[in-house]
């Protein structure tokens, strides 16, 4: 099926399970891979490893975000190009795009290499602790040229129609990444340095595989020659700051947790917050998938006028990331001890009791955290930055900022409950914004190119 008639045509509901389902499942594997990349540091290479890796992985994050910040947000323009049968613009966007993420993958990742004693030195990180952080951030740096741009093919791939496709690479990377990384540690006694090469050389496969679709010339994308304007990188920078700053703000959100974690409790505490972001990384990813893979479809429809086929579309990830998020609360409030048993010794009692109470306060940052975060996704895919950016900086950065001074008291507790109550803040801003914008959204829809309204 063709673009236009997969876009434009296809029922909403079948729509959503052509396109969100695959991209769900596609993030399910992802987020699969990254639990079991916890889980073989955690039993193969132990707690200080494991900690040394949550303190590295707000790092590799920020090597992944700028090429995500190119990568989305020339992908929003593209498919509302393509939408308005504006093939041309939609190539030139798509082919700067790749070379953009290239360059900032060299510079980012030549900056992380550089930077990393001196980052973990000044976190508090000491001795072995730090050595392993470095070791892990700077195999990431390395590889960042090749493997920052994996994540913005999966974009492209979407908007060409390419769905099955995509979800087939998500899956393969993760299985080449797992079986490498268990390769690695167990058989060949790597360090931690082989788990973060066994990811990267899984990633570097497949965004090889992605970009040879494109060099064939037969998808709706195509490389042509690159004609950059200070206005296409205008709007690729608009369109894409609120997942950079989501990005930014959250690893700098996380950089201060680490750092009031050692303190407060050292590399245990550190752990436990580790263990607590393996466990969104399931759950989030499903969130991401879903509502990332309909991006293009409700952009394409906003550029062809068919408003109603937007909000038709939208009510059905609002409502799907609902059941997601009630799932994952009642998965983690009745198993909170065999979640956290994955990670860890189970003899280490003292740690175990500690997991187990931060999951329970935990579990509840999805009985509002799904609204938040499919508003973002919403206005983001009808170039709407203004709101999904004050969506995306005050959930990663300040309303977990000024939780962190209210509840200081509270100690690691207080920790714990920042993210159920940062979830309860950015929902209620969600609403608001959703009053404010609700008349630009519900325009009549107006006649596309195809004689149809």
């Amino acid at each position: 099926m063709n673009t236009q008639n997969l876009f434009l045509k296809t029922p909403p509901l079948k729509l959503f399970f052509t396109a969100a389902m695959p991209g769900a499942i596609s993030m399910l594997a992802s987020a699969l891979y990254q639990l079991l990349d916890g889980i073989f540091v955690g039993q193969i290479l132990g707690e200080t490893a494991f900690a040394a890796l949550n303190l590295a992985m707000p790092f590799v994050i920020i090597n992944f975000s700028l090429a995500d910040l190119i990568g989305v947000g020339s992908s929003i323009p593209i498919a509302i190009y393509l939408g308005q049968k504006r093939d041309a613009e939609a190539n030139n966007i798509f082919t700067c795009a790749c070379a953009m993420i290239v360059a900032a993958g060299v510079l980012i990742g030549a900056a992380l290499f550089l930077l990393a004693p001196l980052l973990f030195r000044l976190m508090g990180a000491e001795g072995q602790f730090a050595q392993l952080a470095v070791q892990y951030l700077r195999v990431y740096a390395i590889c960042s040229p090749v493997t920052t741009i994996v994540f913005a093919m999966d974009n492209y791939l979407r908007i060409c129609g390419q769905i099955r496709f995509s979800m087939f690479l998500n899956i393969l990377m993760s299985v080449i990444s797992a079986v490498l990384e268990f390769t690695f540690l167990f058989v060949f006694g790597f360090g931690i340095w082989g788990a973060a090469l066994g990811t990267c050389l899984g990633m570097c496969v497949c965004a090889i595989a992605a970009l040879s679709r494109f060099v064939t010339g037969r998808m709706n994308l195509r490389f042509v020659k690159p004609a950059f304007s200070a206005r296409m990188i205008r709007q690729i920078i608009a369109c894409g700051t609120p997942n950079f700053l989501n990005n930014i703000a959250g690893r700098i959100t996380s950089i201060l947790m680490n750092i009031l974690l050692v303190r407060l409790g050292g590399e245990t505490a550190v752990s436990v917050y580790g263990i607590l972001m393996y466990v969104d990384g399931v759950v989030q990813p499903l969130f991401y998938g879903m509502c990332d893979s309909l991006q293009p479809a409700v952009g394409y429809n906003w550029g062809a006028g068919r408003f109603s086929r937007v909000r038709a579309i939208e009510r059905c990830c609002f409502t799907a990331a609902g059941v997601i998020a009630a799932a994952a609360l009642a998965v983690l409030l009745s198993f909170p001890e065999q979640a956290a048993g994955l990670f860890m010794d189970k003899g280490n009692t003292e740690m175990l009791a500690m997991t187990t109470g931060a999951l329970r306060l935990f579990a509840f940052t999805y009985v509002t955290r799904w609204f938040s975060f499919a508003m973002q996704s919403y206005m983001l895919a009808i170039e709407k930055p203004v709101p999904a950016s004050m969506i995306s900086v005050s959930t990663a950065l300040v309303f977990p900022v000024i939780l962190v001074v209210l509840l200081w008291p509270l100690g690691l507790t207080g920790l714990w409950m920042n993210f159920a109550g940062t979830a309860v803040l950015a929902a209620v801003l969600s609403a608001v914004i959703l009053v404010w914008v609700r008349p630009q959204l519900h325009r009549p829809d107006v006649i596309s190119e195809d004689g149809r309204g």
